[in-house]
């Protein structure tokens, strides 16, 4: 080899050794650096912890947590408790809405009915009187108004077939008697006071104060009191609610009658159009249906339809 190429190989070769202990030099230092990361963190979490350990907790924040715990559990109790309260309620009302009540009525009879016969036996097995011994359970003014009540019921059951039209108005009177409101006395007081003040301005009554200090009326033309003659009655005008409760009245009866006309027709099987006014020409219709509806079919079918001239 020539000696110029030789110096350059030795010259290229030389620089490669340092690099070698270079790179053999830093890895004991790399492991230092690590050793020295790996103790840093030991030592920060022992002062950590030793922070920790040193810094106190204040009693009020345990307290605190322990009150508002028991807030929570005491709403959550009342929650439940709400919720089982509501699911019953919703429970019972849906088993009453399910029940029949003429059902549990005639249920409820047949139970006071069965009783008061188990009494009655165990009553007549003791050689006792069972209505004496039943009677002592209630005061003489109580035993009186059921009998008028009993009497009074026994009374409405048999009037209840149609007798006469005197009976039958003479019902409907009575029932509108019951159903009728209660009188307002206020504004009779008051309407009765105007009608006395009027009189007296205008001449027709006297005002006479008597011994006891009790002011007297004295009609002095006979005019302003009335009799058998007088027609006072007919300038009475009545207000709107006394107005609407008569047609109220009226408009009831007509529909009960609608009703039991409604009834009545459909039990005799004539829903259709009225051409009867009594059941013995009724009876006549049907008979001439019998016989010429096959030949009138056609006419009335025209008429109907409004093609017949």
């Amino acid at each position: 080899m020539p000696p110029a190429k030789k110096r350059k190989t030795e010259s290229g070769s030389e620089p490669s050794a340092p690099a070698v202990e270079d790179s053999q030099s830093s890895k004991p230092q790399n492991g230092k650096q690590d050793n020295d990361e790996a103790a840093m963190p030991t030592t920060s979490a022992a002062d950590t912890t030793g922070q920790t350990e040193t810094k106190p907790v204040a009693p009020d924040s345990y307290s605190a947590a322990a009150a508002r715990l028991a807030r929570f559990k005491a709403l959550q109790a009342r929650a439940k408790t709400s919720s089982e309260s509501n699911l019953q309620a919703a429970s019972q009302e849906t088993k009453r809405l399910a029940a029949n009540p003429a059902a549990l009525a005639a249920i409820q009879r047949k139970s006071a009915s069965a009783s008061q016969k188990l009494l009655r036996a165990e009553v007549e097995e003791a050689g006792e009187d069972f209505e004496r011994k039943r009677a002592w359970d209630w005061t003489v003014d109580e035993s009186e108004a059921w009998d008028k009540h009993v009497r009074k019921r026994a009374t409405a059951r048999d009037g209840v077939a149609f007798q006469d039209y005197r009976q039958e108005a003479n019902k409907v009177y009575k029932r509108q008697l019951k159903n009728l409101s209660t009188p307002d006395l206020e504004r009779y007081d008051k309407e009765r006071l105007e009608a006395l003040e009027k009189a007296a301005r205008s001449g027709e009554l006297d005002i006479i104060e008597t011994e006891d200090g009790e002011m007297v009326a004295v009609d002095k033309s006979g005019a302003f009191y009335a009799d058998a003659d007088s027609t006072t009655f007919a300038q009475h005008k009545p207000d709107k609610e006394a107005i609407k409760r008569v047609v109220e009245d009226v408009n009831r009866a007509d529909e009960q009658r609608m009703k039991k006309r409604r009834e009545r027709m459909a039990k005799n099987g004539d829903e259709g159009d009225v051409t009867y006014i009594n059941e013995k020409n009724k009876q006549f219709n049907q008979k001439l249906d019998r016989y010429y509806n096959k030949y009138t079919a056609e006419i009335r079918d025209s008429f109907e339809r409004g093609t017949m001239i």
